[in-house]
């Protein structure tokens, strides 16, 4: 990687000694106090760029469309604008500084047909107030414990707004703000290397983020960091399964709980492969269990090493995916150019590379983490030949309503080795996209409650 286009985010030296380890202790008190005035609320930079192409973040976030009600087909709050230009294979070495080796390598392997569309840039990732307050709690209280399996010190907002490690990055990804609850239904395809389009999943997802109650505290908190149930009612042999999963905020103490429900066993029982590298069920095997919503599940089997800052074209404010339709949206050998918005922002580059004694069929990845949401906007992973393998691009949208820019959620996910491709969470034919909730009982993301769900 080219060092000279790494930026610092703040002044003097970027911490250079802190980036190949993680440190234990949380910040100083006049270190946070950069949350009220050089950084957001949620930690990124409030300034924007040199020339402009980054804007200042301002707090008001996207505007919700006139009449919009919670449960509403999702608008595109900036349909009106048309791409500034358009990145190709001709042309993409003008940008090369700002473009992922996986993004080169779909401009590279579809140079007739592959291109970025790049909008201007619109910063419309923004929290609730008691998100904010949080997260500057947070920044003097949490810390990394269990050699980066957990995090302490930390409840409703950014762990870490400051961050000085690659593992707390990580771990701002995962406890990124995404609402207090949450359902849609979506469809996970897959597209052959021939271009056939697989219909592996249709469901409908529900999510819960005990971490983010608005009604908890630090001292209430038991820890259940995150909870996902999903009822499958297509294609019509998988009609009726169900899965839960619980990812707590502490792996070591107590590592990721998943139960699966199949219509032909009639019970539910324990489901210790979904995640890390086993192949994903749910998307007929096309990608591994760990590496949707931008990678997820416990950390340990990888040091991340925190490179810096860059900008980046990343894929953004994608409202428009819910207006077409899934089928249209996905191309022979891609998706449609057409339909994804490419936008300039300023991400963390966080380097994963495995531990020793650990395994893992990716033994390399990067993370592109959006500086606004924390969230992994891209990432790829190499094998262990030390060539590109695999990239997804994670389509974050804008949802005014909760408030939140939802990114690491709906994805397209390529190998690059086989030319198959994933389009994960797709809600262009869905009636319910990505609606936010209030919590809903801890009995309603139990084991006994897939059994319930999975009648046909």
């Amino acid at each position: 990687m080219n060092q000279a286009i790494f930026t610092h985010i703040r002044k003097g030296a970027f911490l250079v000694a802190a980036m190949a380890g993680f440190a234990q202790a949380a910040v100083t008190p006049q270190e946070a106090e950069q949350l009220k005035t050089t950084l957001t609320p949620l930690g990124a930079e409030r300034t924007g760029n040199k020339d402009g192409s980054i804007p200042a973040w301002t707090g008001s976030g996207a505007p919700v469309a006139p009449g919009y009600k919670t449960g509403d087909r999702r608008a595109d709050p900036f349909a009106d604008e048309k791409p500034l230009f358009a990145i190709t294979a001709d042309n993409m070495d003008k940008y090369a500084d700002h473009l992922t080796d996986g993004v080169k390598a779909l401009l590279k392997k579809h140079p007739k047909t592959f291109r970025l569309d790049v909008y201007p840039t619109h910063r419309t990732a923004v929290a609730p107030q008691y998100v904010y307050e949080g997260t500057l709690k947070n920044a003097t209280r949490a810390r990394i414990v269990e050699d980066g399996e957990g995090i302490e010190g930390a409840y409703a907002g950014t762990p870490f707004p400051i961050p000085k490690s690659g593992i707390e990055v990580r771990w701002n990804h995962m406890a990124r703000w995404k609402g207090e609850s949450s359902t849609a239904k979506t469809k996970i395809w897959t597209v052959t290397a021939t271009g056939q389009k697989v219909l592996g999943s249709e469901v409908v997802a529900d999510e819960q983020f005990p971490y983010y109650f608005r009604k908890g505290s630090l001292e209430s908190f038991k820890g259940e960091f995150y909870g996902y149930r999903q009822l499958t009612s297509a294609p019509s042999f998988r009609a009726g399964e169900a899965l839960l999963v619980w990812d707590s905020s502490n792996f070591a103490k107590q590592d990721r709980q998943a139960w699966q429900y199949l219509v032909g066993q009639r019970r539910v029982r324990r489901a210790p492969t979904i995640g890390e590298d086993n192949p994903d069920f749910v998307a007929s095997g096309a990608n591994f269990f760990d590496e949707p919503f931008g990678t997820q599940g416990n950390p340990e089997r990888y040091d991340y090493k925190l490179v810096g800052k860059k900008e980046l074209f990343i894929p953004y404010n994608n409202n428009k995916l819910f207006s077409v339709k899934d089928e249209q949206v996905m191309g022979e050998h891609h998706h449609d150019p057409g339909a994804v918005r490419w936008e300039l922002h300023r991400v963390w580059v966080v380097e994963a590379t495995l531990k020793a004694g650990k395994r893992h069929a990716v033994p390399k990845r990067i993370y592109y983490q959006d500086e606004d949401t924390w969230g992994t906007a891209i990432f790829e992973g190499w094998d262990s030949q030390g060539k590109l393998w695999r990239t997804e691009l994670c389509m974050a949208f804008a949802a005014p309503d909760i408030p939140a820019t939802i990114e690491s959620y709906m994805d397209f996910f390529y190998n690059l080795a086989t030319g198959q491709y994933v389009y994960r969470n797709a809600m262009g034919d869905s009636d319910k996209q990505y609606v936010s909730l209030p919590p809903r009982p801890e009995s309603y993301f139990s084991a006994d409650s897939l059994a319930g769900m999975g009648v046909r």
